[in-house]
């Protein structure tokens, strides 16, 4: 199988519900799944068992496949200037690769870095386990089946990588969607002992 015109990045850990994931972005960018199989030049068969859960490509090759699908750009200015904007600990992530969109002074603050340092950045590398559970468990909460899941709320602990530090507290994400039907997360979290 290959998997060609993606340009990908290294990725150590795969998506938890990948296909549900691959089958919400092929549906919000409006491709059936013959097209995204022609685009991936791979059979339509792979796509349907990738989206149904009866195979599950390595990381490298999901990266590949959600790379395949485009970029994802922020067009909605509004919506990225909310956010960037915010007094509140907040930032914008697309949803099926956790790539950084935007987020607020507060956030990078919180993340100990510049407000532009992680954009373009998927930040799946950096989750805490408690957030990797909590993205584990939307499968069964039937998160990717639903258009407007319910919030997800959860605590989680510190973690420090080099690049950005997360603070122990409670984290909520929304779903939401870009005016082109891309999904994105709204990510709010308020610290431990922050009143």
């Amino acid at each position: 199988m290959t998997v060609r015109n993606a340009k990908t990045k290294a990725v150590s850990v795969g998506f938890p519900a990948f296909g549900k994931r691959l089958k919400r972005l092929r549906r919000s960018v409006g491709l059936k799944q013959s097209a995204l199989a022609d685009l991936l030049e791979v059979d339509q068969t792979t796509i349907s068992r990738w989206e149904n859960g009866t195979q599950i490509p390595s990381a490298h090759v999901q990266q590949a496949v959600f790379s395949a699908l485009g970029p994802v750009r922020v067009q909605d200015s509004g919506l990225k200037r909310l956010v960037v904007n915010s007094s509140e600990c907040l930032h914008l992530v697309e949803e099926v690769t956790h790539t950084c969109l935007a987020y607020s002074a507060s956030r990078a603050r919180d993340w100990k870095t510049s407000q532009n340092a992680l954009l373009g950045v998927s930040l799946w590398q950096f989750a805490t386990d408690e957030i990797r559970q909590a993205e584990a468990e939307l499968q069964q909460d039937g998160w990717w089946d639903l258009h407007a899941p319910s919030p997800k709320a959860f605590l989680t602990s510190e973690a420090v990588h080099d690049q950005i530090r997360i603070s122990a507290g409670q984290i909520v994400w929304e779903r939401l969607y870009l005016s082109d039907g891309t999904p994105v997360r709204l990510v709010s979290g308020r610290r431990e002992g922050a009143a």
